[in-house]
C-alpha cells in the first residue's frame, strides 16, 4: 500500500473519531432547561413614594413571588410602611423624611395595600391616600424569565 493510501486512510479514520467524540461529549451534562428542581422566580422591585396626600407603587400590577419593595419618603414627616393584604403583613420604619426602607417578602395572588401611618394621630381628611398593589399568579420560573423561550 503507498504512503498516500495509507495517509488517506489514517486522517480518515481521525476525523470519523473526533466525530464520534463530539457527539458523544454533547449529550454529558445537563441544560438549564432541565433543572431538577427549576429556579424560583426572579425576585422583582417594586418601587414606592411617600408624599403628604399619597402613596404610590410602581409596578402597581405584578406577578406573584418574591418582591423588594423600595419605599422614600417625600414627606416632612417620619412615617411607618405598612404592606398587608391577603395573610401578609409586614410593617418597616419609621422611615424618616428623604430617607428610605426595603420591605422583603413573598406575595401571592390577590390585592394589597401599602400604607404610610405616622407618630401623630391625624385628622382622617389629612390621611394619606394608599396604594394599591395587585398581584396575579405566580410568575414562571427564573430559568424562564432569563433564558426566554
Amino acid at each position: 500500500m503507498s504512503c498516500a493510501v495509507e495517509s488517506r486512510r489514517i486522517r480518515r479514520t481521525a476525523f470519523v473519531t473526533g466525530v464520534g467524540v463530539v457527539s458523544m461529549l454533547g449529550g454529558c451534562g445537563q441544560s438549564d432547561f432541565d433543572r431538577d428542581p427549576p429556579r424560583p422566580p426572579v425576585v422583582i422591585q417594586v418601587t414606592g413614594v411617600i408624599t403628604s396626600q399619597k402613596v404610590t407603587v410602581s409596578p402597581s400590577r405584578i406577578g406573584g413571588g418574591m418582591i423588594v419593595l423600595i419605599v422614600a419618603n417625600q414627606d416632612e414627616d417620619s412615617h411607618t410602611v405598612i404592606l398587608e393584604g391577603m395573610r401578609t403583613r409586614e410593617q418597616v420604619g419609621p422611615i424618616n423624611p428623604q430617607d428610605t426602607a426595603t420591605i422583603t417578602t413573598r406575595l401571592t395572588q390577590g390585592s394589597y395595600a401599602v400604607r404610610a401611618g405616622s407618630d401623630r394621630a391625624v385628622n382622617p381628611s389629612e390621611q394619606i391616600e394608599p396604594a394599591r398593589l395587585v398581584v396575579s399568579q405566580r410568575r414562571p420560573t427564573g430559568a424562564d424569565d432569563v433564558l426566554g423561550p
